[in-house]
């Protein structure tokens, strides 16, 4: 089935965003919601508890155990538009080197911004951890044991695991000599953009994760992201606007949120300076 331009152009634009993004869906952040963005808001599920597991008995059957799955309303809080006039060209005419240009860079763009809103979603829901004290060469690998072992203790599974760094953090990783660097990954998890792991998280660098932020370590299971197009992006003639003669523009709107559904999942080490 043929796509039409409209369709392609989102689509590159997505490539490129997820190309660019370190907080991957699937890798950092989910994405279960139930519910369309375009409506303001979603329902998101959150597994308060795990299946009873008891014992059977061939006479009386078993106790019934229900399920204790909750929705947490998410409001969709980000509406960002891609709106470049491209001047000297209507929309029939514009070149497609220079098409396919602008939307390599408007994926990037948004996924900059997505990155920094994500961040900031985490570091405000999440829990503090640890001391002020900032991380050294000689401090880094117990402070993140630590994180391993508060995760363990809140049940958070140990497959999936990540840690995102600072590019300060991630200096003293290199010179950690329990750090195994990105070479001695597997093909498939290199292709996360993970750049090594470390106590049983994979690591991301992170450059967006805010002021005096050390690393933030947490599960995909209790983070979302839920996005859409609102209006795809498309080359549009702005013949008729009254202002503009014989240009276009690359425009589109992607509205987005991120949630962190359970606090203590996530946890967030700050230096005081």
């Amino acid at each position: 089935m043929a796509h039409t331009a409209q369709e392609r152009y989102s689509n590159l634009v997505d490539m490129k965003l997820r190309a660019t993004l370190v907080k991957r869906s699937g890798v950092i952040c989910n994405t279960r919601y139930e519910g369309s963005p375009k409506a303001g808001a979603v329902k998101v599920p959150v597994r308060d508890t795990e299946v009873a597991v008891s014992d059977y008995n061939k006479k009386t059957g078993s106790t019934m155990t229900s399920g204790d799955t909750t929705y947490l309303p998410v409001t969709i809080d980000k509406d960002k538009v891609v709106n470049e006039l491209i001047d000297g060209f209507d929309a029939a005419s514009v070149p497609d080197n220079l098409v396919a240009d602008r939307l390599d860079s408007a994926g990037y763009s948004l996924a900059l911004q997505m990155e920094q809103d994500a961040s900031a979603e985490l570091t405000t829901s999440g829990t503090a951890f640890g001391t002020t004290t900032a991380l050294t060469e000689k401090t880094i690998y117990a402070s993140i044991v630590d994180a391993r072992t508060k995760l363990s203790e809140t049940n958070v599974p140990t497959a999936g695991r990540w840690l995102l760094v600072a590019p300060a953090t991630y200096a003293l990783l290199l010179k950690s000599p329990e750090f195994i660097k990105a070479s001695d990954l597997g093909d498939e998890v290199v292709q996360t953009g993970a750049v090594g792991r470390i106590a049983g998280f994979t690591v991301f660098e992170d450059n967006t994760l805010g002021e005096n932020v050390e690393y933030i370590a947490g599960h995909p299971n209790w983070f979302t992201r839920i996005e859409e197009w609102a209006v795809p992006v498309a080359v549009n003639d702005l013949k008729g606007s009254g202002t503009y003669i014989g240009a276009s523009a690359v425009q589109g709107r992607k509205i987005y949120a991120h949630k962190v559904t359970k606090p203590k999942t996530i946890l967030i080490k700050k230096s005081a300076a």
